[in-house]
């Protein structure tokens, strides 16, 4: 179920103008190292994502806070997610790596809101014009949100495989499916 514009708070956040209070008087803004931990938790929860040791968390926070997003509740707890860089080769593109909300925050559309203020921050600051991410076939969840963020932002998606299940060193993996979505407007 998808939150009535009635029941979205509006709070904005003077450090992270751009990213209005979600369902529930949430706040939207840049991921702190402190907040390090709490992605790892939301991402090991999610059964879902591939989970990346907790250093690799801390660091994110740190280093890619920028091109981050998180929702806190009122007393400042992390609740759902979105880390992305811009890639090197392709400062227009926003490759968003994680997205994650905790279950309790879940069917309010808090992950297509955090997308939406993230990207639309991040184009306004670098002049991303396309945003990428990997999925792998059946995570439906992730096909709806980006797929929806496509349509609501009039791009088209072009799908291919970009890592195959036999690229993984790790044992079996399903192919990872990059979506190139652009260009996008805010």
């Amino acid at each position: 179920m998808t939150a009535a514009p009635t029941d979205l708070q509006e709070t904005p956040d003077p450090e992270f103008p751009e990213m209005p209070g979600g369902p529930g008087g949430l706040r939207l803004d840049r991921p702190e190292v402190a907040d390090g931990a709490a992605l790892w938790r939301i991402a090991r929860d999610s059964a879902v994502l591939d989970l990346n040791s907790s250093y690799s968390y801390l660091l994110w926070c740190r280093d890619f806070a920028g091109t981050s997003a998180v929702a806190r509740t009122a007393d400042g707890r992390a609740v759902g997610f979105v880390t992305a860089y811009l890639r090197p080769d392709r400062p227009d593109t926003l490759f968003v790596w994680q997205v994650a909300v905790d279950a309790d925050q879940r069917g309010h559309g808090l992950a297509a809101r955090l997308l939406d203020a993230l990207t639309a921050r991040v184009t306004a600051e670098h002049g991303v014009t396309a945003v990428e991410t990997t999925i792998t076939p059946g995570n439906t969840a992730s096909e709806r949100l980006f797929t929806s963020y496509a349509r609501r932002h009039g791009a088209s998606v072009e799908r291919e495989v970009l890592f195959a299940t036999g690229q993984f060193p790790d044992g079996p993996h399903d192919p990872e499916v990059l979506y190139r979505i652009g260009p996008v407007s805010p």
